[in-house]
């Protein structure tokens, strides 16, 4: 099975070679913030010639915005914007318009409503302060070091790695990858390196082909599975607040950087925020780490597996629970079941938005109209069952397995679900029409690109 994978390794420089990396990354935002104002300085004279009544035709000439227009435009203005320009790889200026290439196609795919999810705005300018230093490499040499602890990429010459590169070495020296591109980034006061590389992964099977499981995340519980089992949510944001609030207590307590007057930070400040940086990418690295060790667990096991389609953007409007929502990674835990499982072989099932897995009792189908959130123990009152709410939850979700394979292919019982839940009777071998939908093969199903 071919696919792309990424694998990041982090970067130890020498002073010189950051210089070079910060150089880099500079002309990315030169090219980026000169060709978004060349842009935006038609946009604006088009929309003020339209305000004065001037004809379609007698408009300013419109100007190309893909990558292809905006490289051309810069290599003919290059030697004026940047006579600098020779000190650096051309891939560095051709990272800055290939992003405002993007940027403004998913600005004008949001206006005209062929790009779905929240509206996207128009590119803004980048800050040499405020933007994440990074330069793509697409052309030229780009290669793992047989020592395994060293990188090469253009003009950036040789890099030592933190870590070994085995895992990647591996494969490239048994031929079954391709490396298609590498980005240097800095994230949390450290430079990472990125590669993204062509692989050619075997054909795998779970360990339990045939079982299914259902996923029920939670707050409480990070991941509640329909054998039962409770996976505990370490919370890593809560667990590191004190030390984070006193680390940005100390920040502001430095003198920082003030536009108005244009003082420049002191070392000091300098110093504080590298710590913050650093606390706040521990806990991203943490919580990384925990959510790839659970999904790799369940995909490498069972075959089937069945999660919610969450609204994971609507649910961090409630005030209260935001944080530990956002804590928890909803969304990073469907995204890794969704490839991971079709690496090993199994299937993603996707329950529909609105179907009532926890009003459901898992043993005889009965729904409930309302099921307040506090109310943590599921109390059926038509067969009399009694359990953890979420582990029902977890039941009802394993259960829609069944009926899709009951249903074939496609939507399981219906297209589509209603928005209000109705109750209904004691349901032995079928449930409500109506209520679930399911995704293909290790896919997800179109309206959880919101999620």
């Amino acid at each position: 099975m071919r696919t792309f994978q990424a694998y990041r390794f982090a970067l130890d420089l020498t002073p010189g070679q950051e210089r070079a990396v910060l150089a880099h990354a500079g002309a990315a935002r030169v090219a980026h913030n000169w060709a978004l104002a060349r842009v935006k300085a038609v946009v604006d004279q088009r929309a003020a010639e339209r305000s004065y009544g001037v004809a379609e035709v007698d408009l300013t000439p419109a100007l190309g915005w893909s990558l292809p227009a905006l490289r051309k435009a810069w290599n003919r203005a290059k030697p004026d914007v940047a006579p600098w320009w020779p000190q650096c790889s051309k891939e560095a200026f051709n990272t800055g318009l290939d992003a405002l290439a993007r940027a403004l196609q998913n600005w004008s795919d949001s206006r005209s409503g062929q790009r779905a999810g929240r509206r996207v705005g128009f590119p803004r300018f980048k800050s040499r302060r405020r933007a994440t230093p990074s330069v793509r490499f697409t052309t030229g040499a780009i290669r793992v070091e047989a020592d395994r602890k060293h990188v090469v990429l253009p003009r950036l010459g040789r890099l030592k790695t933190h870590e070994s590169t085995r895992k990647l070495a591996r494969r490239l020296e048994a031929g079954t990858a391709r490396i298609l591109s590498a980005t240097v980034r800095r994230d949390g006061g450290r430079w990472h390196v990125a590669f993204c590389v062509q692989v050619d992964r075997p054909e795998r099977t779970p360990a339990r082909p045939h079982a299914v499981i259902g996923v029920d995340i939670g707050v409480k519980h990070l991941a509640v599975l329909s054998t039962g089992k409770m996976e505990p949510n370490p919370c890593h944001l809560e667990t590191a607040g004190r030390r984070m609030r006193r680390l940005a207590r100390r920040l502001s307590r430095r003198a920082g950087p003030d536009r108005r007057s244009g003082r420049r930070p002191s070392h000091r400040w300098e110093r504080a925020r590298q710590q913050v940086a650093r606390a706040h990418a521990r806990v991203a690295n943490l919580r990384r780490n925990g959510l790839h060790e659970l999904t790799t667990r369940l995909a490498r096991e069972y075959g089937i597996i069945v999660v919610e389609d969450l609204n994971v953007a609507g649910m961090l409007r409630n005030r209260r629970l935001a944080r530990r929502i956002a804590d928890a990674g909803f969304g990073e835990i469907r995204r890794q079941l969704a490839y991971k499982t079709g690496w090993n072989g199994g299937r993603l099932i996707v329950a529909d938005r609105w179907y009532p897995s926890s009003k459901t009792c898992s043993g005889c189908g009965t729904v409930k109209t309302k099921l307040a959130l506090h109310e943590r123990t599921y109390t059926c009152t038509t067969c009399g069952l009694t359990l953890d709410r979420d582990v029902n939850a977890a039941r009802n979700l394993a259960a829609l397995a069944l009926e899709e394979a009951t249903a074939g292919s496609g939507p399981v019982a219906g297209r589509g679900a209603d928005h209000k839940t109705r109750p209904s009777g004691p349901v032995a071998t079928k449930r409500q029409p109506g209520t679930v939908t399911a995704g293909k093969t290790g896919t997800v199903p179109p309206q959880g690109r919101t999620a």
